[in-house]
């Protein structure tokens, strides 16, 4: 009887703890990180989008979009990336001279667990992903509609939000060769699959 009460005990203990560790990963840990994380990107689309409709002054609306961008590269670069999923990239400067790029993942602890939650994660990729491509359709809407004054706005959006793209990637990736053995893999496996399917449609 007393056997049967203990492993009772255990089972709602351990189900106790799962709960616990689920809510860790879906809380969001640093509020304000994740805030401004979408706050300059989402905001330079939106003046970009409705300047023409808010005013007439060309040179007011791409001063604002670019300080947006600014603000919006350095906070992700410096900021976010590091609290929220434990990234981070720059450029470091040898004695020698030579000038060469970091790319560094935040190094699990040695109980397994992680400091940045999953909700975080999601709202990290899914800003860092997401914006660029937005800015990559504007780019050639701009280009096609012949939007000159607009082009060099849209490819510094491009330039910028591409840049911590690219580098955030190389930090969760690896190195440029593990980036390049994981798109092979990738296509690879694509192309098998696709084989795969049509050999079973010829035979049947």
């Amino acid at each position: 009887m007393d056997s049967n009460d203990d492993i009772e005990d255990v089972s709602l203990f351990d189900a106790d703890d799962d709960v616990s560790r689920r809510s860790k990963k879906s809380k969001i840990r640093h509020p304000v990180a994740s805030f401004f994380h979408l706050f300059f990107r989402v905001s330079a689309i939106v003046v970009y989008l409705l300047c023409e409709l808010l005013t007439s002054s060309f040179i007011a609306c791409m001063v604002t979009i670019i300080l947006l961008l600014s603000c919006d590269f350095w906070a992700v670069k410096n900021v976010t990336g590091r609290l929220m999923v434990g990234l981070r990239w720059w450029n470091q400067v040898d004695d020698d001279g030579r000038s060469h790029w970091v790319f560094e993942a935040r190094k699990v602890s040695a109980q397994g667990g992680k400091t940045s939650s999953e909700a975080e994660s999601r709202i990290f990729w899914l800003g860092l992903i997401t914006c660029p491509m937005i800015w990559v359709i504007f780019a050639f809407s701009a280009l096609f509609s012949f939007k000159v004054k607009w082009l060099a706005v849209v490819v510094m959006g491009v330039v910028l939000q591409g840049a911590n793209l690219y580098g955030y990637i190389r930090c969760k990736v690896g190195s440029r060769k593990n980036l390049t053995s994981m798109a092979t893999s990738y296509l690879g496996k694509q192309f098998l699959r696709q084989t795969m399917a049509t050999e079973d449609q010829a035979a049947s």
